[in-house]
């Protein structure tokens, strides 16, 4: 059992987070392997330009751990202006073109490019989301500018956050629908929400606690969406990413509610009993250890949990969960670590049958 003190130590100060993709990587890997001619293409393509992304990503790293640089820089990967959010345009650029010409910020009148538009929405209604509902203010509490950077490549096949900002591709429309990964508040508010992690819990992005980080996402990316629609919990369709992959694939890239329904193929579980323990050995098949696969189980305990309590579910399950996150785990946390932190958060924050429902949805997925 890791601990769920507060104050432990080993809790990070800043941003020095994996870069994190929305596209699970044992999707992508199927697709190169057995996909339709153009779909391997697509897949091929993308996995190569990810894994050099993370690769540069880990390479800087461990340089700046070597030169005793705890973290990487705020201005390091992107340049921060002092305004709340910037969106720029790589103009099909790749990483060494980030974050590309500045295409709008606060004040700006809309662009002339939906894309623009769509990234700078999005990235307000998270900031605003994260400050009126939770009193927090930007990703990492203190203010930081929210950088969006738009048309990654020619046809890229994936959004990221690469610890320092947002990364859109355009999509190619052999995986995911063109200009679909822009549209999607939830999707936005996910790779925001790593963010959050990297400033607050740092869960390592691998195994368990790498499930835990895409958790976390998936639940606060559901959550935005919902605020944003005014929804219940019970209103909610609980997909991420609906509609962004081509219809060929599949509705979404994850279903909360019913894990392993969202595409062809998905691999989710949705109870312990079928966890998938998988190697982290840089197979994109085996998804560093499972992180996008075994989230499915906490996300139907969260989903479960939300629906029981019932109402806007950021009100009270999302309540329980920020604390959790915030507060409560470390680095290591593992799920049964998350479930005895929100159990125990919901009995301090609301009344026994709030915490009872939180119990039992960890129950019902075979967690506690």
């Amino acid at each position: 059992m890791h601990s769920t003190d507060p104050h432990v130590t080993d809790r990070p100060t800043s941003a020095r987070g994996p870069c994190c993709f929305i596209a699970p990587p044992d999707l992508l890997a199927r697709l190169a392997e057995e996909g339709t001619g153009e779909e391997r293409e697509a897949a091929v393509r993308t996995l190569a330009a990810s894994a050099a992304i993370r690769t540069r990503r880990a390479i800087v790293g461990s340089l700046l751990r070597e030169m005793g640089v705890a973290a990487i820089p705020r201005g390091f990967m992107a340049p921060q202006t002092g305004e709340r959010h910037t969106v720029y345009d790589v103009e099909h650029g790749s990483r060494s073109s980030l974050p590309g010409s500045t295409a709008r910020g606060v004040g700006d009148p809309p662009s002339s490019d939906e894309a623009v538009n769509q990234a700078y929405e999005g990235s307000d209604k998270t900031h605003d989301f994260y400050r009126d509902v939770y009193g927090r203010d930007s990703i990492d509490g203190n203010g930081m500018e929210l950088v969006s950077s738009v048309h990654y490549e020619v046809g890229f096949d994936n959004a990221f956050w690469n610890g320092s900002q947002m990364v859109y591709g355009d999509g190619s429309g052999r995986i995911f629908v063109v200009s679909g990964l822009t549209k999607a508040v939830d999707v936005i508010a996910h790779e925001l929400t790593h963010g959050v992690t990297e400033f607050t819990a740092g869960l390592k992005y691998r195994t368990q606690s790498g499930a835990l980080n895409e958790h976390f996402s998936d639940a606060f990316g559901s959550l935005v969406k919902q605020y944003s629609l005014g929804q219940t919990a019970e209103q909610a369709d609980w997909l991420i990413g609906a509609g962004t992959l081509v219809s060929t694939l599949g509705r979404a890239l994850r279903s909360m509610k019913e894990p392993g329904t969202a595409f062809t193929g998905d691999p989710q579980p949705g109870h312990m009993r079928d966890y998938r323990d998988l190697p982290d050995d840089g197979n994109p098949r085996n998804d560093n250890g499972g992180v996008h696969i075994n989230s499915g189980i906490p996300n139907r305990a969260f989903c479960l949990a939300a629906e029981s309590i019932g109402g806007h579910a950021w009100e009270k399950a999302g309540r329980i969960w920020y604390a959790t996150l915030t507060e409560h785990l470390n680095q290591e946390s593992q799920f049964e670590d998350a479930a005895n932190a929100t159990v125990a958060v919901a009995g301090e924050l609301f009344s026994e049958s709030e915490q009872e429902a939180v119990q039992k949805a960890w129950e019902d997925v075979g967690v506690l």
